[in-house]
This record gives C-alpha cells, sequence and structure tokens, in this order.
C-alpha cells in the first residue's frame, strides 16, 4: 500500500509538472505574438517598425552608454527598484539587464494573465491595435501616459486588461523566456501571498530566463499606492523591499512626487535601502542626497521641467550643471526626451553593506 502511496504522489507530481510546462509555454507563445514576434500580418509588421526605431533611436545608445560610463551597472545583480514605473520593464532591463530581480510598482492595474485563444480574430486585432496604442508613448517619448494605457487596457476596452500585456511584450522583445507567471499579493509584513484577493498590494511575479548561459531572473510588478499615507496603513510593499537587502533604485518621470512631503516614505526608503540612484530630475530632489551619505552627479543638461511642471524648477542642480558641464548622454530621456534636452543624475551611497530587514 506505501509503495503504491508513493507511486500515485510521484505520478501526480509529475503531471503537475507538465502541466505547469504547458502553461509556461503558452505565456511564453502568447507574450512573442504580442510582441509581434510570431505570425506576419499588421501587427508584426507595426511592432517590428517601432523596435527597430526605438533600437536605434534610445536602446542602442543607452547600452553602449551605460556600458562606457557605468560598467560596473551592466554586470550588477542586485535587486532593481524601480517606483513608479507603471509596466516599464523596458528601460529597467535595457540599463539594468543582470538584476536578479526587478521590483515594479505604479497605480495601474496588474490585470489577467492574457489568453488569446478565447479571442475571435476581430478581438484579437482590435486588442493587438489597443496595445499598440498603449505602448505608443514609452516607445516615442520614453515614458507611458498613464490615463491613456488605461483607457486602452482597460477591462472594458479589450480583453487585453492591465500591465500584463505590456510586460510580456517588453519580455520577449528583450529575448527573454518566460518560465512562470504567478498572481501575487503582499501581506502587512511584506510576505509574498498567492491569493491576491485578499491583498492592498496585488502584484505579478514573472520568472524568466535569457537565455540558457544566463541565470534566471525574476519580474515582479505590484500595483500600490506609493503615498507616504498609505505606506503608514499598508506597509506591506514597503516591508518587501527591505528584505531584499541591498538594491539599486532607477526612476524617471514620475510626476515629481517625491518632491512632496507627502511622498517623502518611498523617497525615504530609496535613500535607505539602494547603493545607487540612477534617475531624472523628477525623481529625488537634487538637495535631498544626504552629502555625508550619498555622492550625487549627472550627465546631460537640465533645461529645468516641462511647463506642466514648471514650480518643480531646481535652482541648485541648475547651478551645478552650469559650473560642472557634464558630459552629454546620446539619448533622450524622461519628460524633456529630446536628446541634448534630458537631465540624467546619478549618486552613489558610501557606507557599510546593509543587510535584508528580515519579514516578520
Amino acid at each position: 500500500m506505501k509503495t503504491r502511496r508513493i507511486a500515485l504522489a510521484a505520478f501526480v507530481c509529475l503531471q503537475l509538472a507538465a502541466v505547469s510546462r504547458a502553461e509556461n509555454l503558452v505565456a511564453n507563445e502568447t507574450a512573442r505574438h504580442l510582441a509581434g514576434l510570431t505570425a506576419g500580418g499588421d501587427h508584426a509588421a507595426e511592432m517590428d517598425r517601432a523596435w527597430a526605431d526605438i533600437e536605434k533611436r534610445q536602446l542602442v545608445p543607452i547600452r553602449e552608454w551605460m556600458q562606457l560610463t557605468h560598467p560596473e551597472l551592466v554586470t550588477d545583480t542586485l535587486p532593481l527598484l524601480y517606483p513608479f514605473s507603471g509596466p516599464d520593464f523596458l528601460y529597467a532591463h535595457t540599463f539594468y539587464p543582470n538584476a536578479r530581480a526587478y521590483v515594479l510598482c505604479g497605480i495601474e492595474p496588474v490585470g489577467t494573465p492574457p489568453d488569446l485563444t478565447t479571442l475571435s480574430p476581430g478581438q484579437l486585432q482590435a486588442a493587438l491595435g489597443n496595445l499598440r496604442r498603449s505602448l505608443d508613448a514609452v516607445l516615442s517619448f520614453s515614458f507611458f501616459i498613464t490615463s491613456s494605457m488605461k483607457n486602452d487596457l482597460s477591462a472594458n476596452a479589450t480583453q487585453l486588461s492591465g500591465t500584463l500585456p505590456v510586460l510580456y511584450a517588453f519580455l520577449a522583445r528583450a529575448g527573454c523566456e518566460i518560465r512562470d507567471v504567478t498572481l501575487i499579493g503582499l501581506d502587512a509584513e511584506g510576505v509574498v501571498l498567492e491569493n491576491p484577493e485578499k491583498t492592498k498590494h496585488p502584484g505579478v511575479r514573472i520568472l524568466f530566463r535569457r537565455s540558457e548561459m544566463h541565470e534566471p531572473q525574476t519580474l515582479y510588478f505590484f500595483s500600490s499606492d506609493l503615498s507616504s499615507w498609505n505606506i503608514k496603513q499598508n506597509p506591506g510593499f514597503k516591508r518587501f523591499c527591505e528584505s531584499l537587502g541591498p538594491c539599486n533604485g532607477f526612476t524617471k518621470s514620475a510626476s515629481y512626487l517625491m518632491h512632496l512631503d507627502s511622498f517623502e516614505s518611498v523617497r525615504d526608503l530609496l535613500l535607505a535601502r539602494c547603493e545607487t540612484m540612477l534617475q531624472d530630475d523628477t525623481g529625488i530632489m537634487w538637495k535631498d542626497f544626504p552629502r555625508e551619505v550619498w555622492t550625487p552627479a549627472a550627465y546631460g543638461w537640465y533645461p529645468g521641467p516641462i511647463e506642466r511642471f514648471k514650480d518643480k524648477y531646481q535652482t541648485d542642480l541648475a547651478t551645478w550643471y552650469r559650473e560642472n558641464k557634464p558630459a552629454p548622454i546620446p539619448f533622450g530621456i524622461g519628460y524633456n526626451w529630446r536628446p541634448g534636452m534630458s537631465t540624467l543624475i546619478f549618486a552613489k551611497a558610501r557606507r557599510e553593506p546593509l543587510k535584508a530587514l528580515p519579514v516578520e
């Protein structure tokens, strides 16, 4: 009887493993189709044109600049914290291709893993068109327009909902193979839950690999309000980030939220847990890098904020640029996305290596 139970348990494990492999294969093929990498047709042609443009104009210059300027970050495997990111795995992976984990967070909904088999040909074409529209801004200007993406990938507009279709497309275009996709959440202590219905921080965990020669990597996206009030009331995301140990930080096109007292908690989290910070001028204010710990420098130019955010002008940052005349950058980033007009700040912390803070 015992031998039968063991054999039955082994059979069940094999069956579950087979189901898991099949689901992962479907997720990976779905990602490739969303990215326009499988069949021909209008979607593939449009995606190929858009990707050829952004590779030449943005991604190749970023990779080459990082390799020349910060090769240590290119090879760094520390987790990457990217608040106010939306589903922008594209730039996170381009700047930091070897991070063992990417932690993205925004107010956009996670959505559900896309299932293209449920769509009629007409529905599929409409859904793919909505996906392309949601990608237009980030591929053209380097940032998402949240309201537009919400309309293009809302449950009412298309069967491709939330951020997952965008994350899938970016992973596939980055040459990554999806190994596992799990909807998750966080409890109040930052513990990962595989029951996202009972959480203030719904999210997704995607395991992927660039090739057999590369180590597996993990992409997290959490839908969470990063205001200080919400972090105090619902500290799960903060505690999850603390449990990762030392990290690198990255942010761009962040609406200058960390300039406000109402977002000081996420600013302080980055300053406390990150070894480096790479950002445009919408991230942590120049004056808010404590000089006894941080050494900030910058590249490109500082033309000041765009008209919508003109009250966020940083006089001390402008003075630093005039006095130091830093090297230009061969790409655009942030709201001032045109080459020659973009600000890129790099800050490095001087302190003892951090340890992970255990979740309770």
